[in-house]
């Protein structure tokens, strides 16, 4: 799986899909969208790796709290993760995406049953060890988290930009998505009769990225955005050891 920029341009997924912000929001016309270009094979894999390291981190999670979580129950989860699993020779990007939401929202009902929201935070934690182990490092120092978080944006057709004025460095990186398809993806769920845990994909999604850039061994900071373009935010990775 390749993690160089590609200036090839193809549609993103918010092209193709219902945007229920259409007509309520300007088009965010983002400078040069680095994994536009991403290919069909790349995205795949990215979507495995991706439920490779949420149900590795559940696994790891259970594991470490040893209170007995009965295992029928879990086999049988398990079972529904990885039932239909697409062809690994043929299937487009969106057969790998339907299985790794089908498997978000399997594992978020279970943890939350049984332990409350406040249990995702420590599986963001056991998650990013996975990640910590299975990312490649690409040696852009705090710009590799954060080409990571681009490039799971780029799976969903969010709309993003790298900050600009202070370029990616190996000492502190920073990207702002300006318009959070997740948001567009879980609206459509709702309307299609899945029923969703969280109020927010926020509550999941900061402790995920905010754990992982920890897990590479930087410190997070994030900001969350709601405006003309829909729900965004804004995150920094810093090397505290090279600042200036």
């Amino acid at each position: 799986m390749s993690d160089a920029p590609d200036a090839g341009i193809a549609p993103a997924v918010a092209d193709v899909l219902h945007d229920p912000y259409a007509g309520a929001r300007p088009e965010p016309d983002p400078p040069h969208p680095p994994y536009r270009g991403m290919s069909d094979a790349d995205r795949s894999a990215l979507w495995q790796q991706r439920l490779h390291e949420t149900e590795a981190g559940l696994t790891r999670l259970l594991a470490a709290r040893g209170d007995q979580v009965h295992l029928t129950d879990w086999f049988a989860l398990q079972a529904e993760i990885f039932a239909d699993l697409p062809d690994p020779g043929t299937a487009l990007p969106s057969a790998w995406q339907r299985v790794f939401f089908r498997g978000q929202a399997l594992m978020e009902r279970f943890l939350v049953a049984r332990y409350g929201e406040e249990v995702l935070a420590d599986w963001a934690r056991a998650n990013a060890e996975i990640y910590r182990q299975v990312e490649p490092d690409h040696g852009r120092g705090a710009a590799d988290p954060i080409h990571r978080i681009a490039r799971q944006a780029e799976l969903y057709g969010s709309a993003y930009e790298f900050d600009e004025e202070t370029p990616p460095t190996a000492a502190r990186a920073a990207l702002t998505i300006t318009h959070c398809s997740i948001w567009d993806y879980r609206e459509q769920a709702r309307r299609t009769g899945v029923r969703l845990t969280l109020a927010s994909p926020c509550t999941y999604c900061t402790e995920a990225l905010s754990a992982n850039i920890r897990a590479k061994g930087f410190r997070p900071s994030h900001q969350l955005r709601s405006g003309p373009t829909g729900h965004g935010c804004h995150w920094e990775a810093t090397d505290e050891r090279q600042e200036p």
